[in-house]
């Protein structure tokens, strides 16, 4: 069964070579991005026309070709046409969408952000692992990533490592 893996930024991101290249191993091991709908529609073209246009004075242009040559899974059920080229709509019953596409055969499957999508997600405890990178950036954010959860996680540590930018790694298993 395919795992459902959650790369969730905390405070911003700090980019640098070793971040860029766990960005990019990390995306070795999927063949599918899930986005909820509200992130897709700026994340996809923002990282199409990243990998059209890379800038080389942006480390973190590297990433753009692998993101965006990998199929999308947008769930949605109030997106009815499919603007974007390699992606699939899916709407209905989230968990059991869900469940179907772990299900499916193939590689495992990442998710990039969206506060609620992601609360959703977990609140129907369908993701498998967590990769959580923390900069120590102090702001005052109004919404926390984590916000909309209304249940506890039960987490093991898999992983932690820091970056050279500052910004550390939290790999954690559902338990």
């Amino acid at each position: 069964m395919r795992k459902l893996k959650v790369q969730m930024n905390f405070e911003g991101i700090n980019w640098d070579d070793d971040m860029v290249t766990f960005c990019i191993d990390n995306l070795k091991k999927v063949d599918s991005i899930l986005l909820g709908r509200i992130t897709a529609e700026g994340f996809i073209p923002y990282w199409k026309d990243v990998a059209e246009n890379p800038n080389p004075n942006d480390i973190s242009s590297r990433i753009g070709k692998p993101i965006n040559d990998i199929h999308k899974d947008i769930f949605s059920n109030t997106l009815k046409v499919n603007q974007w080229d390699n992606a699939t709509i899916i709407s209905g019953d989230i968990a059991e969408e869900i469940k179907q596409l772990k299900e499916n055969k193939g590689e495992d499957i990442i998710v990039y952000g969206g506060n609620k999508f992601v609360s959703s997600l977990i609140g129907h405890k369908l993701v498998d692992e967590y990769y959580l990178l923390v900069n120590p950036l102090a702001s005052n954010s109004d919404e926390p990533i984590l916000k909309f959860i209304n249940t506890s996680l039960q987490l093991t540590l898999k992983e932690c490592k820091s970056f050279p930018c500052g910004t550390v790694l939290l790999h954690y298993l559902s338990q």
